[in-house]
């Protein structure tokens, strides 16, 4: 399983940089709402949202996207500030009340709020495929596989405390520990680099990563809650030894989502 997982990332991790730096803007959306577009079926899945229902679903959302796109619209600060009120709100209390994953509208609506704010994100983050802000998605991105990677080891190595055993027996407190101590090594090493281009001093950027930290932990264990509300293990097998898309960028979108719209409300 482990050589199934590093087979499989050999193979994403090329693709993703080289979408990232060389591919021009339209295609970067094409792309972008491809992964993203995976992981809303995913969701499907995992809400019952099936057959006619399901396709007509992720066609409108597509459609919505593409749409966006030749309108050239990018929602602002007051629309992308809803966010922050799904992954520090909405988010936190559904796993504090472990309410199951729901059917129908209510599952369309979440899904829209889930994935939409992660894809223009995306987009805002690369807008003209210049190498500064290439660097910039890069360095949020590369937060969250640090965080992902710090967690896992410490919690393999020095796990006890379970974090939210109902939701994720295999997540620790020391895991979270682990995370947080690594990406506070990484933000200061690619601030250091110039990656961030943020015209903030690293005290303010340690804690506001600290914080993103936490918000990946939100997406990650949501998305565990949806899945265990669902009675899967994954949320699909697309991707060998990983699971599914949405299973790999479950902290990514949350942490793409508020990353943007603090990048919108500070700027």
């Amino acid at each position: 399983m482990l050589k199934t997982r590093i087979l499989t990332a050999l193979v994403l991790l090329p693709l993703m940089l080289a979408a990232l730096f060389f591919f021009p803007p339209h295609a970067w959306a094409a792309f972008s709402w491809l992964i993203i577009g995976l992981a809303l079926w995913e969701f499907c899945r995992m809400a019952a949202i099936a057959g006619v229902q399901q396709w007509a679903y992720l066609a409108a959302c597509t459609a919505l996207a593409g749409l966006a796109w030749w309108a050239g619209y990018m929602p602002g600060a007051l629309t992308m500030s809803i966010s922050l009120l799904v992954w520090l709100v909405l988010a936190p209390m559904w796993l504090r009340k472990r309410w199951p994953i729901p059917t129908g509208i209510p599952a369309m609506l979440l899904g829209v709020l889930l994935m939409f704010p992660a894809w223009f994100a995306f987009l805002a983050w690369h807008p003209d495929n210049s190498a500064i802000s290439g660097k910039q998605l890069l360095a949020v991105m590369g937060l969250v596989w640090v965080a992902d990677v710090a967690a896992y080891f410490a919690g393999k190595t020095f796990g006890k405390h379970k974090l939210a055993p109902a939701i994720s027996p295999g997540k620790s407190w020391e895991g979270v520990i682990g995370a947080i101590v690594g990406v506070a090594a990484y933000v200061w090493f690619v601030n250091d680099l110039g990656w961030l281009n943020i015209p903030l001093p690293l005290a303010v950027l340690l804690p506001l990563a600290m914080g993103l930290t936490a918000v990946s932990v939100v997406g990650d264990l949501l998305e565990s809650w949806f899945k265990r509300s669902a009675g899967i293990k994954d949320s699909s097998s697309l991707l060998p030894g990983h699971g599914g898309v949405y299973d790999r960028i479950d902290s990514l979108i949350a942490v793409l989502a508020v990353s943007h719209a603090l990048r919108l409300l500070l700027a």
